[in-house]
């Protein structure tokens, strides 16, 4: 973050440093949001091949300008993306990605577990709703914890980057290659 917004958090957190990070990153969040629905159509195609050569990933990441998108934080980002890609094999980029059938095929899987233990129907509700939660977790990229930093999602990562940036940032589209996988 830039100096001053550094020096007023810690100034609006008096002094705590834990506490003027935590108004950073809110921050962070908020202009990201506002950045939104702004159309990215510069960015970057990046490569990862993991250690050994089994695994590897082309990514694109957008931005707004070409300014940006040769920042070594951009690039860092575009990067990081990459090897989160290759090491959590996600399935959809966003919530909104997952198919209507994917969506249903989860759903009745974990409702037949939970009614399976016998719990009345809203606890049933309740439970379906939580493994969901999980299931997107598990297989959207945007939801995924981060490898470098578990505290932090992919779309958190995305956000700060987007408030130190200054630019509306999104992962476009990614392929993901592992020898012998047949790529359903």
């Amino acid at each position: 973050a830039p100096m001053m917004d550094c020096k007023n958090a810690l100034v609006e957190a008096k002094g705590d440093m834990e506490q003027a990070i935590v108004l950073l990153r809110k921050r962070g969040m908020a202009v990201a949001a506002k950045k939104a629905a702004r159309t990215t159509s510069e960015g970057s195609v990046a490569q990862y091949i993991h250690a050994g050569g089994k695994i590897g990933v082309l990514v694109e990441v957008n931005c707004e300008s070409d300014f940006v998108a040769r920042t070594d934080d951009f690039k860092e980002l575009v990067h990081d993306i990459a090897m989160h890609i290759a090491a959590s094999d996600p399935k959809f980029i966003r919530k909104e990605d997952v198919t209507p059938e994917a969506f249903e095929k989860e759903k009745d899987i974990y409702r037949a577990q939970a009614a399976a233990t016998g719990k009345p129907a809203n606890v049933v509700e309740k439970i379906v709703e939580g493994k969901m939660g999980k299931f997107y977790e598990e297989v959207c990229l945007y939801e995924q914890p981060f490898i470098k930093d578990q505290t932090i999602s992919i779309a958190q990562l995305i956000a700060s980057k987007i408030g130190k940036l200054g630019e509306n940032i999104a992962v476009r589209r990614y392929a993901r290659f592992k020898v012998g996988d047949l790529g359903q």
